[in-house]
């Protein structure tokens, strides 16, 4: 009995303790929504390529591939204000996060990133 209360605890607590490389995420509907009523700061990592097919209005760009991407996005972003990233499909933006969460940014993923966007909007 002793036992499995332990690992009920334990497993209690694992599984309310949350990982520093967890990424937080909302939808793109949600993106909108946001939008709609807050001046956000919004961030896309995607390539100068990629912005010519269309960005979401208000964006900040800065290209993930850039060997200078963190002190470009630092100089353009608050870090007391949250950052919502996007990339092209979701993989560079999660990558990006990481950086930027490790430099004490607090970062949200756009699922599905521009490509899903479109499909919405």
């Amino acid at each position: 009995m002793k036992h499995f209360i332990c690992l009920l605890i334990l497993g209690l607590l694992l599984v309310n303790c949350k990982s520093q490389d967890e990424t937080n995420n909302i939808t793109t509907l949600e993106l909108k929504r946001i939008l709609e009523e807050d001046n956000i700061q919004l961030l896309d990592v995607r390539t100068a390529k990629e912005i010519k097919h269309g960005f979401i209005k208000t964006a900040i760009y800065v290209d993930y591939f850039d060997a200078n991407f963190y002190n470009n996005a630092s100089k353009q972003l608050d870090k007391n204000r949250k950052v919502f990233v996007y990339c092209r499909s979701g993989n560079r933006s999660e990558k990006a996060i990481k950086i930027l969460n490790k430099a004490g940014f607090n970062c949200v993923n756009v699922l599905g990133g521009y490509n899903q966007w479109k499909k919405e909007n």
